[in-house]
């Protein structure tokens, strides 16, 4: 009897280690997203701002890591007996309870599927991409100082907030709403986020004329191109890891279903690109590979290969649609977030009530689920941007912005050819 004990704390043991290696590991992968970001918004947005953009995209993680830490972690996951939609225990809330003594590294933590530090650094690379969201859309023209401000108090309470209705056992999951990996909980609420920042802060000087959309040309399309591969990389740890285990039939078939998005994504943004505008369309293939990543977050675990495809290309479709009902309404966003992570975010969200293999999944649930989601990110997100706007200001001066922020902002350029004489 104690060698079976023994050989049963054992294996106890070593499924924590397989299980924590592979979340470390999707951890690091998610992480490469940021770089990911970085690079598909540099190489969208205009040579004379690469320094401001690569600043934006680099303080963004930092910011978002430390507030998640300091406050959105605890309040995303509470651990509130009774689901609500306020159940916090501000009482019990210490922005120093990080103590190697109080966490649990045991398997009794999250059924031996991690530990607890692995637990919050899994979630906070979550937390820190939904701000990254919104930095794409409103590139080129945004004060960096509003900026950081909106990260703080969106990545700290918003966010959080919205996630622990559902990922933190409030009212969202117990009315059965399911977002596998965040299509709603972090895509889509960037995006909403994302939508209020275009509109407040408003287009760039010259994007619309008379009429006509005018192109910004990028400052490098190679550099577009490597971003959205490390991003796609990055999604196999964002949708991978969401199964918090590395349990080989689950993890394996999140993989499968996560490409099979991307890759029909691809193909949807590129043939609605081509009878839209004539054209072999580089920028909106890379945005339907995207779509499509983000349509199959919500139900990547519950979906088939075949929905998974159907769901990607839908994804894809709606991307280009979308960017040009955008441009339609003046709505300037720089990278195509709003499109590819709203748009998408909530069609991937209501695709799970209509393909889940699981019977329980509902769309009019999804539905609402998606409403109050949208609802609580868009009113919170514009009256932070509302805010500053009136206070101190959320738009660099038009001199600033013709010229480029790299020069006025940081002092350097991001793209500088020196002679010698």
């Amino acid at each position: 009897m104690a060698a079976t004990m023994d050989l049963s704390v054992e294996l106890s043991k070593n499924m924590l280690t397989t299980n924590n290696v592979w979340m470390m590991l999707a951890t690091a992968l998610v992480f490469i997203m940021h770089l990911g970001f970085a690079g598909v918004e540099t190489g969208f947005g205009q040579a004379k701002n690469t320094v401001n953009i690569l600043f934006k995209n680099t303080i963004t993680p930092i910011i978002g890591i430390v507030s998640y830490a300091c406050v959105g972690f605890y309040l995303m996951y509470p651990g509130f007996e009774a689901p609500g939609w306020l159940s916090f225990d501000f009482a019990g809330w210490n922005m120093f309870w990080f103590s190697p003594a109080s966490a649990d590294v045991s398997v009794n933590y999250a059924d031996g599927g991690y530990t607890y530090w692995t637990d919050f650094l899994f979630q906070a690379m979550f937390a820190a991409t939904a701000a990254t969201i919104v930095s794409g859309a409103i590139a080129e023209r945004v004060k960096l100082s509003a900026y950081l401000v909106f990260t703080v108090f969106f990545v700290g309470l918003v966010y959080p907030l919205i996630g622990s209705w559902k990922w933190g056992g409030g009212a969202l999951d117990a009315m059965g709403f399911y977002d596998f990996a965040g299509s709603t909980l972090v895509h889509s609420v960037g995006g909403w986020g994302a939508l209020a920042g275009v509109i407040l802060v408003g287009p760039r000087i010259g994007k619309y004329v008379n009429g006509k959309t005018v192109d910004k040309p990028g400052a490098s399309v190679p550099l577009a191109v490597i971003g959205v591969f490390l991003l796609w990389l990055g999604w196999f740890g964002f949708n991978g890891g969401s199964v918090l285990s590395a349990d080989p039939a689950l993890v394996s078939l999140v993989l499968v279903t996560t490409s099979l998005g991307a890759c029909a994504g691809g193909l949807g943004g590129f043939f609605a690109a081509y009878f839209a505008f004539k054209r072999l369309d580089l920028g909106m293939l890379l945005n339907g590979i995207l779509a499509g990543l983000v349509g199959i977050t919500a139900g990547a675990d519950v979906i088939t290969p075949g929905g998974a495809i159907f769901i990607g290309f839908v994804a894809g479709v709606l991307v280009v649609l979308s960017a040009i009902l955008l441009d339609k309404l003046k709505l300037d966003d720089v990278v195509g977030a709003v499109s590819v992570h709203l748009t998408c975010g909530i069609w991937g969200t209501l695709a799970v009530g209509i393909f889940s293999t699981n019977p329980e999944h509902s769309f009019i649930t999804q539905l609402i689920g998606v409403a109050i989601c949208g609802a609580t990110a868009f009113s919170a997100a514009f009256l932070i941007f509302f805010t500053l706007k009136k206070t101190v200001g959320i738009r660099v001066s038009a001199e600033h912005e013709k010229t480029g922020l790299d020069s006025h902002e940081h002092g350097i350029r991001g793209y500088t050819i020196v002679y010698d004489e």
